[in-house]
């Protein structure tokens, strides 16, 4: 069982004997009341987005679903994200709005976890941080320090971040996939 703490985009719950997952959510609390997760869910059957509100000590049914490993290869918006299945390298494509808050962290050959529920995947759970190369950003100033502040920089994958002024284009950074901040620069 989840509590309402366990709310994050990615998880599988069950609702009146139906499987959704956890699209967004925020945490609240108003001054003496309890705290509260307002979520939205998409229902793994029908693919329909419901909001709902959960409250204090409320708990979640978890959804019985399974993880496998797998591949991203490709994708757009407008074709869909295909992905590899690394047990028996069968593909298959997820539709945008499956992918939409994960897509700018999704790089070419990277590996996840796909969620599978009746045999078939409906999501994706990201790793923690991922690895990504700067396309594009103002050069770096000499004298420009760890210490000092920030720049804006795009990602390979079209991610908007700020970076440390002495990040230089073609660089391999360090993101956190639930902040979507820089966290450090990756050599080599």
């Amino acid at each position: 069982m989840y509590t309402i703490t366990d709310l994050k985009p990615g998880r599988a719950i069950t609702l009146d004997g139906q499987p959704y997952i956890v699209v967004s959510s925020q945490f609240g609390r108003k001054s003496q009341s309890k705290a509260n997760m307002q979520c939205k869910l998409k229902n793994l059957k029908t693919g329909a987005v419901v909001a709902r509100n959960f409250q204090g000590s409320e708990k979640i049914e978890e959804a019985d679903v399974g993880f496998k490993k797998v591949q991203f290869l490709y994708g757009t918006a407008d074709s869909g994200y295909t992905f590899m299945n690394l047990d028996d390298y069968d593909q298959f494509t997820l539709q945008p709005d499956t992918v939409e808050g994960i897509k700018d962290y999704l790089s070419e050959g990277l590996e996840v976890d796909a969620l599978v529920y009746d045999g078939n995947p409906i999501g994706i759970q990201m790793p923690s941080t991922v690895v990504l190369t700067i396309k594009e950003t103002i050069p770096g100033v000499r004298g420009d320090t760890a210490t000092g502040g920030g720049k804006p920089a795009t990602t390979d994958t079209g991610l908007q971040v700020t970076v440390p002024l002495f990040i230089n284009e073609g660089e391999k950074i360090k993101v956190n996939t639930e902040t979507g901040e820089y966290m450090e620069r990756v050599s080599g």
